[in-house]
């Protein structure tokens, strides 16, 4: 028993053995001190070769900027240069519709857009058929004129310019709405002659490219018939029996075309930008003065010490000397001229392009209550003019004469509800009317589109008033009750498709490229070439679906409309960033990134990158890749990745998989002071050659689609 008992540890062994331990605890202590201190001397040294390596780099940078700066400065000419040959296109359109005597009026010149409205005024009688048919010219006058707004340069558009433009657009616009009302008019004082044999009312739908019109005149008054449809279509209304027993007619005016809400502002550059280019120009113009100065200063003292030296030689061969000397005196000016103008096109050019994206510090006006945020929505598939009129007196036949009384005061709105009345059950009495309507087949909602009235006094869509509102998607028929008749829209989040889920833009031919835009909802893919865009195709809920865009190629702001139009909205404003959480990128550095983008375009494919919301607004990251037309599609492309910041070009040592975010380099690469030299260090010579051949008006185009859909802050 005593034997198997453990011996007891003496106070002796125990202070040995704490001593031990001490020892050893020190002796690792100090081991791993050493190894710290030995990391430590390591890391130290290896950040001091890279810190050394990085100054050695941004040295050698540095050493270059002006050079690679200057060429850059050659290969962004295109974009001047395709701003001259859309200025000229601009005076060629006019100079061809003046020699082509069409009889239509040019809009952009007061005096005959005048005349055109004088002339169209005088003209009476016109029926529905024949308002229609000159209401293509019309709507066609409209649109030119707001392609003129929005395709001159800001720092080319004057002022009264502009007001003269707006003026004419909203002048058209009231002369066309009256216009079809005093065809409407004619055409109900005939509604006794065209009634339908079955119900004994007039019923009369007229259906065009740009307006669709139904029109329904109450003449036998029967209060049972209460539920009117339009014959092959599931347009109508159910209507209260007050209405139903009164001298009244209903019409609907589709118009395609949307003529009630307010002219958007023009886009005009401050005062701050204006005095900023002035101030450049004026410098350029007096460097270049005193150049040619001094170079005309100095051939003079050449030519005059020339002529003493040479003065006995003869008069005849001593005038053809001078006539020789002379001639490159008069070519230089020529050729300073042009320098100016490219070098004044080059800053205004740019200048404009910033100011695409400038982004606006709050809302332009105060919301009332109910009204239609147009900056936060947009109208779409055009207006509904909804109006119950008063029945005019109707012709009569009398001995082979048919008589009509024709009123002074024209066509008359009949009010409901009555503006006064004594009942105190009036709601019952004037119920809401049920409108149902045949949603656009060109306009793609998202989501359950909303209804808003237009409110004639405050100017302004309003969403109160309305009720009861059903959305059948598959028959696109939308059903609601309306308190009065008045025009109405439907209205969608302008912002749906935003932020960008990803994007691609890569060559398809030469001078051909793609761009695909990736939201939630849909994946649009735009073609583009020399100055033309085209919707190639569109996939809404991963889902082919077919448009009346598709293949057609259209000019870049024709196309951006367009697309706007049919619901397809990636176009931020400058107050699309209060509505969408957004990754902002400071202006000047997506614009250098989005016009060196485009010089590349013919033969390197970009692409998004997640990274590019985690550098700050200073710096851009996306993916780049060479990207050449005899290559064949591969399924797993190696990106490089870039970080650029307008004045600085790397590539990082980071890839889209990697775990966390490092602005490191990528090993045996270096700075650059472009994006164009940061991918010619990687690049074969024939992409570089591809890229130097592009066509300046396919640069310029592809420029502008980037610059209007901000893919480095909306993604």
């Amino acid at each position: 028993m005593s034997g198997s008992k453990k011996k007891k540890i003496t106070k002796a062994d125990r202070l040995k053995q704490i001593l031990e331990e001490e020892e050893k605890r020190q002796k690792e202590e100090e081991e791993a001190r050493v190894k710290y201190e030995k990391e430590e001397m390591e890391r130290l040294e290896i950040q001091r070769i890279e810190n050394e390596k990085l100054q050695k780099l941004e040295a050698k940078d540095l050493e270059r900027r002006n050079e690679e700066l200057e060429e850059l400065y050659l290969l962004e000419a295109c974009f001047p240069e395709a701003e001259k040959l859309k200025r000229d296109n601009r005076f060629l359109s006019q100079w061809k519709h003046y020699i082509e005597c069409d009889g239509s009026p040019d809009p952009s010149i007061a005096q005959e857009i005048n005349t055109f409205i004088t002339l169209w005024k005088e003209e009476t009688n016109e029926t529905l058929e024949e308002v229609i048919e000159k209401s293509k010219l019309v709507l066609n006058l409209i649109e030119k004129l707001k392609l003129i707004l929005l395709e001159t340069p800001p720092y080319d558009l004057q002022g009264k310019n502009i007001i003269q433009y707006q003026e004419s657009i909203l002048e058209l616009q009231e002369l066309l709405h009256l216009k079809f009302n005093r065809a409407t008019e004619i055409l109900l004082r005939q509604a006794s002659t065209l009634a339908d044999l079955d119900s004994g009312n007039m019923e009369k739908v007229i259906q065009d490219e740009n307006v669709t019109l139904y029109i329904w005149a109450n003449l036998k008054k029967n209060p049972r018939h209460r539920s009117i449809r339009f014959s092959e279509t599931q347009t109508g209304f159910e209507i209260p029996r007050i209405l139903a027993t009164s001298d009244i007619a209903l019409r609907l005016l589709h118009t395609h075309y949307d003529h009630v809400t307010p002219l958007s502002p023009v886009l005009t550059p401050s005062q701050e930008h204006i005095s900023i280019v002035t101030d450049f120009v004026k410098e350029e113009v007096k460097s270049v003065q005193t150049a040619v100065s001094e170079d005309l200063q100095e051939e003079n003292k050449q030519e005059n010490e020339s002529n003493s030296v040479h003065e006995e030689e003869t008069k005849a061969e001593g005038q053809g000397d001078v006539e020789e000397q002379m001639c490159p005196v008069q070519e230089e000016p020529e050729a300073t001229k042009y320098e100016m103008e490219m070098k004044l096109l080059s800053e205004t050019v740019s200048a404009a392009q910033e100011l695409l994206l400038e982004n606006a510090s709050e809302k332009p006006y105060f919301l009332e209550e109910n009204e239609v945020d147009l900056c936060q929505f947009t109208t779409l598939g055009g207006v509904y003019h909804l109006d119950i009129l008063e029945l005019p007196p109707q012709c009569k036949p009398m001995k082979g004469w048919m008589i009509v009384e024709i009123l002074k005061e024209g066509l008359q709105k009949y009010t409901y509800p009555p503006e006064t009345t004594e009942d105190l059950e009036a709601e019952n009495v004037f119920p809401p009317i049920e409108v149902t309507l045949e949603v656009h087949e060109n306009v793609i909602f998202f989501e359950n589109p909303m209804v808003a009235r237009w409110d004639a006094e405050g100017k302004q869509w309003k969403t109160d008033g309305i009720s009861n509102v059903s959305y059948k998607s598959e028959e696109r028929l939308i059903t609601f009750n309306l308190e009065t008749f008045c025009p109405v829209t439907l209205i969608q989040d302008a912002h749906i498709n935003m932020p960008y889920q990803s994007w691609e833009l890569r060559p398809l031919d030469v001078n051909k490229v793609l761009l695909t835009i990736t939201t939630v909802f849909t994946e649009l893919q735009i073609q583009i070439k020399e100055n033309l865009c085209m919707l190639a195709s569109i996939k809404v809920n991963n889902k082919n679906h077919s448009s009346i865009l598709e293949e057609k190629w259209m000019t870049p702001v024709s196309f951006i409309i367009a697309l706007k139009k049919a619901g397809l909205n990636i176009f931020p404003t400058g107050h699309s960033h209060l509505y969408v959480v957004i990754n902002y990128k400071h202006p000047s550095v997506e614009v250098k990134a989005y016009r060196q983008m485009a010089l590349l375009s013919s033969a390197f494919a970009f692409c998004w990158s997640k990274w590019n919301t985690a550098c700050e607004s200073k710096k851009t990251v996306f993916q780049v890749r060479e990207h050449l037309l005899k290559e064949e599609p591969i399924r797993n492309p190696n990106w490089t990745l870039l970080m650029f910041s307008g004045d600085r070009a790397q590539s990082l040592k980071i890839n889209e998989s990697s775990d966390a975010f490092s602005e490191a380099l990528k090993e045996e690469t270096e700075f650059h002071s472009t994006l164009y030299h940061m991918v010619k260090d990687f690049a074969s010579q024939e992409a570089m050659r591809a890229v130097r051949r592009s066509n300046c008006q396919f640069v310029d185009s592809v420029c502008h689609m980037l610059l209007s859909t901000r893919l480095l802050s909306y993604s």
